[in-house]
């Protein structure tokens, strides 16, 4: 059910008791955050295969749109490292046009799962797949800087695919341009060593930047009597413009459009998956509870107006997250701020930005990379269950080689696949007696009498359709055909319509050769399956059964009617009238 009734910006709660001493913490976070996104705001557009003013305007519309409107306190949107690799292929093979397109519709795949209220649904998405696709998503962001991080010398793009670019690399390792690999190797060096303490204030990112321009000016100056060609901004895109740019709705062509369904939806899933998580990490480092379903609600408007300026996908941003919250942000309008920090940089400082090397972009991408990446999982695989290792490998694996949309839909399959087998095994059918009794004294068999030709079985677990076939096969080992047929059913909290079949399947099994079927103590949800199904009435509610003491009294009774003997009288066990 559509819920619009629900929409409630976090923003809403938190102007109430607002204060200029709350303003100022949020000014400085908002500040320091923008300063923050600006490098990377460039080096995600430009890795995506976009310009890199479309970072930025990004980061202004989705950042003020996901603060504004979404459910956290605190967490900050724009985009992310995530999107990289799916934005790049979807440019490549379907052109920036359709790519637009692309981040519209998945704006409102994020609207509905905001409104249906399927925000906590995303939780269930296995860590194996989550962390499998993550590192996945690092190696083919490094894979896409290798261009610029080693100012290779290519006649053309490099391909979208992981092996092509490899290929690329490996056979054009003579064209590396050693001065623009010095420039990437030491920024990768100023941001892994620059001093925490001043972290907080000023990123390290933006001190590599500041400096390899620097070093650029000054190699490529008249004042020097050699010149370096390094790739900039400038000599690449020619710039950023000094303007916020005009609103412009993308061509839509209506045959193609069912292609982009697939990787709109892969867009959605992941901008969902990223933001909810940036969400829960930001709960946990200022206390608070997000609400999921107004955060797809931000996430969907942000998708949908971003690309009418120009922009590209945005999520949650979990760095820039962090960075809010270590420098004072309390409530969504440090976000705000850090948006327009951002257009203020544009309509001032723009010109500037033609003079930054590509190499320092590069090294940006590539520290993001490496910090991105869980790669200390790759150690403790051993020490994983083994499905859930040969989950991370393959959903890693076809992150990297094939796509993400694959490396999602595989893993989620393998992972439901191997979720029912390991609640398969845990439900356990098994015939009792006096020496294999395990139950306490109320529902023991020890000191009861059990009447020849009476089999009792227990059944433990969920008693659905990849644990069914158990049944049966436990019948089929004990050799015998006994009269009566007792299931004990007090430990099986859940049933589905495959369980409830091999219930009936039995029953009609023994029907055919007169015998008969007890269930003793049924659970309040398998007892509304099967009542809902009609077949307490097909078996007889005399013969469903409260516990085991009525189970052998009704036994008996059964016993007696066959044999000629005056029945005694059960009481059925009442059906609730609903399941709880």
């Amino acid at each position: 059910m559509i819920a619009f009734h629900l929409f409630r910006p976090k923003l809403v709660d938190t102007l109430k008791g607002y204060s200029w001493h709350i303003f100022l913490a949020d000014l400085v976070a908002g500040i320091t955050v923008g300063i923050v996104a600006l490098p990377l705001a460039m080096a995600f557009a430009i890795a995506s295969g976009v310009k890199p003013e479309a970072g930025i305007f990004t980061a202004i519309i989705a950042g003020f749109l996901i603060s504004a409107l979404g459910g956290s306190r605190v967490a900050v949107g724009g985009p992310t490292g995530a999107f990289v690799v799916i934005l790049y292929s979807i440019g490549q093979q379907y052109g920036f046009n359709n790519l637009l397109l692309c981040t519209i519709l998945a704006g409102f795949l994020l609207l509905l799962m905001g409104f249906a209220r399927l925000g906590t649904l995303i939780r269930f998405i296995p860590y194996p797949v989550t962390v499998g696709f993550t590192c996945g998503i690092a190696v083919l962001i490094f894979s896409t800087q290798l261009k610029d991080f080693f100012g290779l010398q290519l006649a053309e793009a490099l391909p979208s695919d992981f092996i092509g670019k490899i290929i690329v690399f490996v056979t054009h390792l003579g064209s590396i341009h050693l001065p623009t690999l010095i420039l990437g190797v030491v920024s990768v060096l100023i941001m892994l060593t620059w001093p925490r303490k001043f972290a907080r204030w000023v990123p390290g990112s933006m001190i590599a930047l500041l400096f390899a321009t620097a070093a650029v000016w000054i190699l490529q100056s008249n004042h020097l009597s050699f010149h370096v060609d390094i790739a900039t901004i400038g000599s690449r895109f020619g710039g950023i413009p000094r303007s916020f740019p005009g609103f412009r709705f993308p061509d839509v062509d209506w045959h193609g459009f069912q292609n982009l369904l697939r990787p709109a939806a892969t867009i959605a899933l992941l901008a969902a998956v990223e933001s909810l998580l940036c969400c829960v990490v930001a709960d946990g480092m200022i206390d608070d509870r997000h609400d999921s379903n107004q955060e797809l609600i931000a996430q969907g408007f942000a998708n949908i107006f971003s690309p009418l300026f120009g922009g590209i996908a945005a999520t949650g941003a979990i760095a820039r997250t962090a960075t809010n919250v270590k420098n004072g942000a309390r409530t969504p309008i440090a976000g705000i701020i850090h948006a327009a920090t951002l257009l203020l940089i544009v309509l001032l400082a723009a010109p500037l930005a033609k003079y930054i090397p590509l190499a320092a972009l590069s090294a940006v991408l590539v520290v993001v990379a490496y910090n991105m990446g869980e790669w200390h999982q790759f150690v403790r695989l051993n020490k994983w269950p083994k499905s859930d290792a040969m989950i991370f490998l393959i959903a890693f694996a076809l992150t990297v080689l094939v796509d993400l949309t694959a490396a999602v839909e595989v893993g989620m399959v393998l992972a439901a696949v191997l979720f029912i087998r390991r609640m398969a095994e845990t439900t356990q059918v098994t015939e009792v007696d006096h020496a294999t009794e395990t139950e306490g004294s109320h529902h023991s068999l020890q000191g009861k009498e059990v009447p020849p030709g009476v089999l009792i079985f227990r059944l433990f677990g969920a008693f659905f359709f990849g644990a069914a076939g158990k049944l049966e096969t436990a019948l089929l080992r004990t050799k015998q055909d006994p009269e009566i047929l007792i299931l004990r059913l007090r430990k099986v909290l859940a049933m589905d319509a495959t369980g409830l079949n091999a219930l009936e399947d039995l029953y009609e099994k023994l029907q055919k050769r007169n015998s008969h079927i007890i269930l003793s103590g049924p659970h309040t949800q398998p007892l509304f399956v099967m009542e809902k199904a009609g077949f307490l009435d097909r078996i007889g509610r005399e013969n469903v059964c409260a516990d085991i003491d009525l189970s052998l009294k009704r036994a008996r009774e059964i016993l007696a009617q066959k044999h000629g003997t005056p029945p005694v009288a059960t009481t059925p066990l009442p059906v609730p009238e609903s399941c709880p």
